[in-house]
């Protein structure tokens, strides 16, 4: 144990046993963390969660055992982590770091912060306190066998959003209901189902077919369907709620799975429009379902001894439906309405096979119950492994900063290859601030790409403030007027919410002063005006005003032949857990910097990583390696379905 007298140099082992740190996230990577830095020598620690003890944890976060679910994850660790080092002093907050009560004067009582969050809200905010305190951050995350580490200091280094993170992808209605063509497609219609089924119903989240589809205008289906949905709105005929037919044929699964998957596929063949350049769907008959899986899903997922690897066939699919619509009818009629949760059996089921029967209708390639669990639930499986190295780094990073050997800091990669040299940690050097980043430039500045005539004072605020911006208490003036816009004081502008931002006169070229009292953030934000947003986006925020410019046209690149069970590419964020979807677009490009499951250009597929005993630290890199700049680029790599994933 690096504790014990002699291990550290005097000056550095009282560095470590006098500072305060602390560390933000008590899930997979911060178990980890505080085992490690407690078994180092710290002793004045402070842990901060908002989460509670949930039995999935149980599997990697090791701190806690079967009777503590349901409790705090911060108070459960302190006491574990004393049972390793009882003369430490640690604190243990069961709270959310973004409440105004760690404010500025929190962060600046710690010599070092320690990140471990999972959710990219947080770690920015985390960043932007870190900056207004000058204090060093260690950042981490991880995403299956991926993981990253580096090190943030004001005005030395990058700062967390110094670089734009790539967002989730977003599905148009019209593809979720009506031309699925990728896994995700089929299982956020399954997840849409459960809630009209059994949850809370939302009119935006219909799974019929869409008869407003743009591709399907002129059919003659849809048109009928127009008019009976006018004739239905006159009052002549009541529309009926799906969950309300579901009620009246008493959750019959048989009626359910003709409803869903043949009477509303030949509805949508009907669309002769959308089928001109798709493959059309394929309509199923409950007494006539396949025993074996899709041809496209491969054989060794269709036969797996697994129960959560192996792939249905239609026929499993209906007997696994029909059980879990049974067990869900009964938990629905005790109390109300239900929450999809993926570590509810009956619920994941549902999902797994509404998904996999649609799958197999639109010719997709079928998935396992884990495949759909780790996508449904937006998350990519978490590795206990994966935690305790990157754990292991975060605490190296740290004793360089506290023994003044900031300029041998690094940011350290995992990867799931060893690279030519048999290392799968490769560090990099740490960047320099980006000079147009919005958060820690001097002056920050930031250009907004929107439409003045339709975008409200409201609009900007949710999306705009405090979503692509990520404040947390925003306040709005239009500079040199002194008009505020937008107030953190409650009930102050609330008459401004439902009017234009041109009602106030701004125009193209206009600047709004913004701050966050809470944050100690302080940034002019340039309007600039669209009639009409590329890609259907809402608005464009970037650091960089070039990038408003309109793209040009790029020669065409020679493309493989595009199937309905082919999947769009998606880089993964190793930053993200929960995942916000916007209509925006928040930044103008993709993350360069994230790690990816792409060692050394080839493609990773298989977990397993053989070698593990040549696996070390690389302070510095040979001439036979590739630059830095060459491995940012091998370590992008592509979600298979869209899902963007963390610990």
């Amino acid at each position: 144990m690096a504790q014990v007298a002699g291990v550290f140099e005097d000056t550095l082992q009282k560095a470590i046993t006098d500072c305060k740190i602390l560390v933000v996230g008590a899930g997979g990577i911060g178990c980890e963390l505080l085992k490690n830095i407690v078994l180092t020598g710290f002793k004045n620690i402070e842990v901060i969660d908002l989460d509670t003890i949930d039995v999935s944890n149980l599997n990697r976060q090791f701190l806690f055992q079967k009777q503590h679910v349901g409790q705090s994850k911060s108070k459960c660790a302190r006491e574990a982590a004393l049972r390793f080092a009882p003369g430490a002093k640690i604190v243990a907050h069961h709270d959310s770091i973004m409440k105004a009560e760690y404010g500025l004067g929190f962060f600046k009582g710690f010599a070092l912060c320690l990140n471990a969050l999972d959710n990219r809200a947080a770690r920015n905010h985390v960043n932007r306190m870190c900056l207004a305190a000058n204090i060093p951050l260690v950042e981490s995350g991880t995403a299956g066998y991926l993981g990253q580490v580096t090190v943030i200091r004001k005005s030395k280094t990058e700062c967390y959003e110094c670089q734009p993170k790539p967002h989730q992808k977003t599905f148009p209605g019209c593809t979720i209901r009506n031309t699925p063509s990728e896994p995700i497609h089929c299982i956020v219609w399954a997840k849409h189902l459960f809630n009209q089924l059994f949850g809370e119903a939302d009119p935006d989240e219909d799974v019929s077919p869409d008869t407003e589809d743009p591709e399907a205008a002129g059919d003659a289906a849809g048109e009928a369907a127009s008019k009976e949905d006018a004739a239905k709105a006159d009052g002549n005929v009541e529309r009926k709620s799906t969950r309300a037919w579901a009620q009246e044929c008493g959750y019959s699964t048989q009626k359910l799975f003709q409803k869903f998957f043949n009477d509303d596929i030949k509805y949508l063949l009907s669309m002769d429009k959308l089928w001109s350049k798709r493959r059309p769907p394929t309509p199923l008959d409950w007494d006539c379902l396949p025993s074996t899986p899709t041809a496209t899903t491969e054989s060794q997922e269709a036969n797996s001894n697994l129960a959560d690897q192996k792939v249905w066939s239609v026929a499993e699919c209906a007997n696994q439906l029909d059980t879990a619509i049974l067990a869900l009818k009964d938990l629905f009629a005790k109390q109300g309405d239900l929450v999809w949760d993926k570590d509810d059996l009956p619920a994941l089921n549902f999902v797994t096979a509404c998904a996999n029967v649609r799958m197999h209708i639109f010719n997709i390639k079928q998935k396992s119950r884990f495949d759909v669990k780790s996508m449904a639930g937006n998350i990519i499986p978490a590795i206990a492994t994966t935690n305790a190295v990157i754990a292991g780094c975060i605490v190296m990073e740290a004793i360089k900063i506290l023994n003044n050997q900031e300029d041998k800091c690094k940011t350290v990669y995992l990867r799931t290859h060893p690279n030519p040299r048999k290392k799968i940690l490769v560090t990099e050097a740490l960047e320099p601030p980006n000079p147009k980043c919005y958060v820690c430039a001097e002056k920050p500045e930031v250009n907004v790409k929107l439409n003045m005539e339709t975008f409200t004072i409201k609009m900007f605020e949710e999306r705009i403030l405090k979503g692509a911006l990520n404040m947390v208490a925003p306040d709005a003036e239009i500079e040199g007027k002194g008009v505020i816009l937008i107030s953190s004081e409650e009930g102050e502008t609330e008459c401004n919410n439902d009017k234009f931002l041109k009602d106030f006169g701004l125009v193209d070229g206009s600047v709004l002063a913004c701050d966050d009292f809470l944050q100690n953030y302080t940034l002019k934000v340039y309007l600039w005006h669209a009639d009409k947003m590329e890609d259907g986006t809402e608005f464009l925020v970037t650091g960089d005003k070039d990038q408003l410019q309109p793209k040009e046209d790029e020669p065409e690149k020679e493309k493989k032949e595009d199937t309905n069970g082919s999947s769009s590419d998606m880089a993964i964020d190793v930053d993200d857990d929960v995942v916000e979807v916007s209509n925006g677009s928040a930044n103008g490009s993709g993350d360069r910097k994230r790690p990816l499951e792409e060692g050394n250009g080839t493609a990773a597929k298989k977990p397993r990583v053989e070698g593990a005993d040549d696996v070390e630290i690389m302070d510095e890199k040979t001439s036979e390696e590739k630059s830095a700049e060459d491995l940012k680029k091998s370590l992008k790599d592509k979600s298979e379905d869209g899902v963007v994933c963390i610990e």
